[in-house]
C-alpha cells in the first residue's frame, strides 16, 4: 500500500510533483493544483501557537487517505490525487500536509482539491496537540479537534 502519512522531513513537495508528472496518464493533465497546509501562529481562540505535535494512527490513516484519493481520482477529468500528511513536532510556518490534484482543466482540479482537503481533515485519524500561550500569558498544551481549530 502507498504511504500517505510520513515523518516530518522525509518527503519533499518537489519529489511528489515529479512523481505526479511521471505518471503514464499525466499527458492528459492541463492543470496541477496544490494545497500546502502550514502551522498557523494563532488559533481560533486568539492564543499564540508555539508549536504543534501531530500523531496519526498510521495504518488506518494510510487506508483512509488512499480511499479518498482513489474515489476522487475516479472523477471525470482527474488524472491523479495525492494527500501526504506529516507527523512529528512542527514550528509555526512549517508544512504539515500536501494535497496535489492533477487534471485536464482547472474546472476539474479545484473542486477536487477542496473536497480532498475537507475529507482528510474530517476522516483521517490524525491528531494535533497545540502548545500555546494563552491571552493571559499561561503556557498550555492540549489536543484539538478540527472543529476547534
Amino acid at each position: 500500500m502507498q504511504k500517505y502519512v510520513h515523518k516530518k522531513g522525509t518527503v519533499s513537495l518537489e519529489r511528489l510533483i515529479a512523481e505526479v508528472k511521471s505518471l503514464p496518464d499525466f499527458y492528459k493533465a492541463g492543470a496541477v493544483a496544490i494545497f500546502i497546509g502550514v502551522v498557523r501562529g494563532e488559533n481560533f481562540q486568539g492564543e499564540r501557537v508555539q508549536k504543534l505535535e501531530v500523531e496519526a494512527y498510521e495504518e488506518k490513516a494510510n487506508e483512509v487517505l488512499l480511499e479518498i484519493c482513489r474515489e476522487l481520482k475516479a472523477r471525470k477529468g482527474v488524472v491523479d490525487v495525492q494527500i501526504h500528511h506529516f507527523s512529528g513536532e512542527f514550528n509555526v510556518g512549517e508544512d504539515l500536509v500536501y494535497v496535489i490534484v492533477a487534471g485536464a482543466h482547472r474546472e476539474n482540479v479545484f473542486p477536487v482539491l477542496k473536497e480532498a482537503v475537507e475529507r482528510y481533515k474530517r476522516e483521517a485519524p490524525i491528531f494535533k496537540k497545540e502548545h500555546v500561550i494563552t491571552k493571559s500569558g499561561e503556557v498550555k498544551a492540549y489536543w484539538v479537534s478540527e472543529k476547534e481549530i
